[in-house]
C-alpha cells in the first residue's frame, strides 16, 4: 500500500491579506470631512482669542504674584478646609444615591425590550432634557428655590446624574440575554418578577460600575457647584479667590486633589471586585 503523495503547502496560505481598497468617493468624503474640521478650527482662532495666548507667558506682576503664592500653600485653616471637603463628598454621595433611585425606573422604562414605544419615547425625552441642562444651571435654579447651602447642590447633582445614569442603565438593559427573562416568564411570573429575577441580576454589576463612575465625577462637580453657593469647599475656594488669598487657594486645591485621588482609587478597587 503506497502512501498518498504530500501536497506542497499553498504559497498563499500564510500571506497577509491585502488592505481593503477605498473608492474615490470614500476618499473624497474623508477629505471633505477632515478639511471642514480644519477649516472651522482655523476660522475660529479669532473667536476664541487664541492670538492673545502670549499673555500667559508675558510675566506681568500679577501673574508672578499668583504663581509665587500658589507655591506657598497656607494650611493654617486646614481643619475647616477638610470639613468643607467632607461636606462636598457628602453632597456628591447623596446626589449620586438619589440619582440611582431615580435612574433605575427611568432606565427600565426607556429600554425598548422592557416597555412599549409609547412609554419609551417620552421617557427618553425626559432623559435628554435632564442630561442637556448643565448641573451648574440646575444648581442656580435650586439656590433660588431652596436658598444657599448643600441641599441645592444635592438636588442639582441628582437631576443631572439621573439623566446620565438612566441612559446608561437603559442601554445595559437592552443588551441583556433574553434566556433568563424567558425562563422566569415561563413559570407564569409577573412583569415585576421578570425584572427582579431575570433583568436585575444581569445588569447589577454594570449598573454599580456606572454609579461609581458618576460618583467620581460628581465629587468634582460638587466642588464647582460650591462656587454658586451650593455648599461644600467650592464656596471657600470662591471666597479665597475673591480675596486674592492665593496661598489659601493653593491649600484648598491640594486638599481637593488628594480627596479626588482617594475617591478614584477606592472606586477602582470596588469596580475590580464587582466586574
Amino acid at each position: 500500500m503506497t502512501a498518498a503523495p504530500l501536497t506542497p503547502p499553498s504559497s498563499t496560505a500564510g500571506a497577509v491579506p491585502a488592505a481593503p481598497q477605498k473608492s474615490a468617493v470614500s476618499w473624497a468624503m474623508d477629505i471633505l470631512v477632515w478639511g471642514g474640521v480644519i477649516a472651522v478650527l482655523l476660522y475660529s482662532v479669532d473667536a476664541v482669542d487664541l492670538g492673545n495666548i502670549s499673555r500667559l507667558f508675558s510675566g506681568n506682576e500679577s501673574t508672578s504674584l499668583f504663581v509665587h503664592d500658589l507655591l506657598r500653600p497656607d494650611f493654617s485653616d486646614w481643619k475647616m478646609f477638610v470639613a468643607k471637603m467632607w461636606e462636598t463628598v457628602q453632597i456628591a454621595l447623596w446626589g449620586t444615591f438619589l440619582a440611582v433611585l431615580v435612574g433605575i425606573p427611568l432606565g427600565l422604562a426607556a429600554a425598548r425590550n422592557m416597555a412599549p414605544a409609547w412609554v419609551v419615547t417620552p421617557v427618553r425625552w425626559v432623559m435628554n432634557l435632564l442630561r442637556s441642562v448643565p448641573d451648574l444651571v440646575i444648581g442656580l435654579l435650586f439656590v433660588t428655590a431652596v436658598g444657599l447651602g448643600p441641599l441645592a447642590g444635592v438636588l442639582a447633582i441628582t437631576l443631572n446624574t439621573a439623566g446620565v445614569l438612566a441612559k446608561l442603565f437603559s442601554e445595559a438593559v437592552e443588551s441583556i440575554d433574553k434566556g433568563p427573562v424567558e425562563g422566569v416568564r415561563a413559570t407564569g411570573a409577573s412583569k415585576l418578577h421578570e425584572i427582579v429575577w431575570g433583568v436585575i441580576p444581569q445588569v447589577a454589576p454594570l449598573w454599580t460600575s456606572f454609579a461609581l463612575y458618576r460618583f467620581e465625577s460628581n465629587s468634582r462637580s460638587a466642588t464647582v457647584l460650591g462656587l454658586i453657593g451650593a455648599g461644600g469647599i467650592g464656596q471657600v475656594l470662591f471666597d479665597s479667590m475673591n480675596a486674592f488669598d492665593f496661598r489659601a487657594v493653593s491649600a484648598i486645591v491640594i486638599i481637593v486633589v488628594i480627596a479626588v485621588t482617594l475617591i478614584d482609587s477606592l472606586s477602582q478597587i470596588m469596580r475590580k471586585r464587582l466586574l
